[in-house]
């Protein structure tokens, strides 16, 4: 096992607190249809851990502009800041899956990525279509070629058939065309209303029964999927699809002028110290939602180290009443 760099340890130890507070705090509303108030909660929960973390933290991929949110917006700066701490970039979905949580649907998680400074790239709250494989067919798919050329490409690299294949989309009317492709490939499809993140965990974890995701997608889900495929050994491959001439103009002004650049799993993120947590917040296949108890309650986390190339699956009981004893079975 390899010894974890300090940045690291830091990241490792101290990142899975904040999507666990976030968890806790935005699993409160699962079911009651109120998807501003747990993204909201999730937020402040985040945005508040946050602050008790020993770093001089900035928000690269965050809720927004400034003066379209509150807090954890692009640029923000968070942790304790006292000098001699290390310099962290984090990008952040306080709650992916808000429609889920207020249905009280599965697969919606709280999750960040966070890196040395530099470590994730800065992108522009836009589309990105997104082809995203497992360590096997990493390195060997083309987001240029048709999807039905993909289809292929995995199945041969898993050594199935295509019809054996589980391709995840994202149910879009945008993705019509993508369905039908994908449909005459052979391939199986899971359609998911929301969560595209997960999915591409999914894709890189053994025994998910997902084999890739295809579609188009939210641009800073893009980032925080690089960061876990890249400690996972799989592959993101993307390219922007902009929906006005406003989008372009601000990724242009984030220094992106290529608009017809491929981007891989190191360019969005090409940093070293790189963690990757997430927490549940209703049960999905990945990972547990939050379970509550009398005094307390219970979370499950997946933190990635990519340095140290360590996954850890993380069980936890939070005892808000010291006073009552744990009425959970561990």
């Amino acid at each position: 096992m390899g010894v974890m760099h300090p940045m690291e340890e830091i990241l490792a130890l101290e990142m899975i607190r904040v999507t666990e507070a976030a968890a806790i705090d935005s699993a409160r509303l699962m079911g009651r249809g109120d998807t501003m108030g747990a993204d909201e909660a999730a937020t402040q929960a985040m945005r508040h851990a946050m602050d008790e973390i020993p770093m001089w933290g900035r928000i690269v991929i965050g809720e927004g502009e400034r003066d379209r949110a509150p807090m954890l917006y692009i640029g923000e700066e968070v942790g304790a800041r006292v000098a001699g701490q290390p310099e962290i970039d984090i990008a952040v979905d306080p709650l992916e899956g808000t429609n889920l949580v207020a249905g009280g649907q599965g697969n919606a998680i709280t999750v960040l990525a966070a890196s040395e400074k530099g470590g994730l790239l800065h992108a522009p709250d836009t589309y990105l279509e997104k082809l995203c494989v497992g360590p096997v067919a990493a390195g060997k798919v083309d987001i240029t070629l048709p999807p039905r050329a993909n289809v292929a490409i995995i199945a041969e690299a898993l050594g199935r058939s295509p019809r054996d294949i589980t391709i995840v989309i994202l149910d879009r009317p945008r993705h019509a065309d993508l369905i039908d492709e994908v449909r005459q490939s052979g391939a199986r499809i899971k359609l998911i209303s929301d969560g595209d993140i997960t999915a591409a965990v999914s894709a890189a974890v053994s025994g998910t029964g997902v084999h890739a995701v295809m579609g188009i997608g939210g641009a800073p889900e893009g980032v925080l999927t690089a960061a876990a495929l890249k400690c996972l050994g799989g592959e993101i491959q993307a390219r922007f699809r902009f929906r006005n001439d406003g989008e372009r103009q601000r990724a242009a002004a984030m220094g992106h002028t290529d608009l017809d650049r491929i981007f891989r799993t190191d360019d969005l993120a090409p940093g070293d110290d790189l963690v990757f947590a997430a927490t549940g917040v209703t049960d999905g296949e990945l990972l547990h939602g939050v379970r509550f108890f009398g005094g307390g309650a219970r979370t499950h986390s997946l933190v990635m180290a990519y340095r140290t190339k360590q996954v850890r699956f993380v069980d936890t009981v939070h005892m808000f009443d010291r006073q009552r004893p744990p009425s959970v079975r561990l």
